[in-house]
């Protein structure tokens, strides 16, 4: 009886081991593999971040003892604001002219397109347009495999790869 008891404690011992071994085994797999699986983070290029706002950097980090004659000299002469004459607000139908031939679409490619400066994959990228940023699209290149573009509400203007677009109805 004392035989019987042993070798049914080894069995469920051995039975308990490989379970706990195969779950150990399940569960690094599956952290291991989930990690895989996620995309990573898009990368974040110095040309495409923009221009911190003096104001909020003045109040975030303290100002140095010694300041520059020429700092002195830009913060003590006022910026001249136009006058009213000057001042030509652009109206909203100014703003919503395209030029002959331009259409507006949407970026369709869910990482975004790179921004070229000339219709080539060899060309310096310039910028890039994230998902669902919309762009008036300006030219194609001879060969039809590129698209002049630029963004809405910006003066960027590039080249990107054609077929990545969504045209918009008017």
């Amino acid at each position: 009886m004392n035989r019987l008891s042993n070798v049914f404690q080894f069995i469920i011992g051995f039975i308990l081991g490989v379970l706990l071994l195969v779950g150990g085994v399940a569960a690094v797999g599956f952290v291991f593999f989930s990690r895989l699986a996620a995309p990573p983070e898009k990368p974040v290029f110095t040309e495409e971040k923009e221009s911190p706002n003096p104001v909020a950097q003045q109040k975030e980090s303290p100002q140095p003892e010694s300041v520059n004659s020429e700092q002195q000299q830009a913060k003590e002469t006022p910026t001249p604001t136009p006058s009213p004459e000057e001042k030509k607000p652009e109206s909203t139908e100014e703003k919503e002219k395209l030029p002959t031939g331009a259409y507006k679409a949407k970026v369709n490619w869910s990482s975004g397109l790179s921004l070229r400066a000339e219709p080539s994959k060899e060309s310096e990228r310039i910028g890039g347009v994230d998902y669902n940023t919309e762009l008036i699209i300006l030219e194609k290149s001879s060969d039809g495999n590129w698209e002049k573009v630029r963004v809405v509400g910006s003066e960027k203007e590039g080249w990107i790869k054609a077929g990545n677009v969504q045209k918009l109805g008017e």
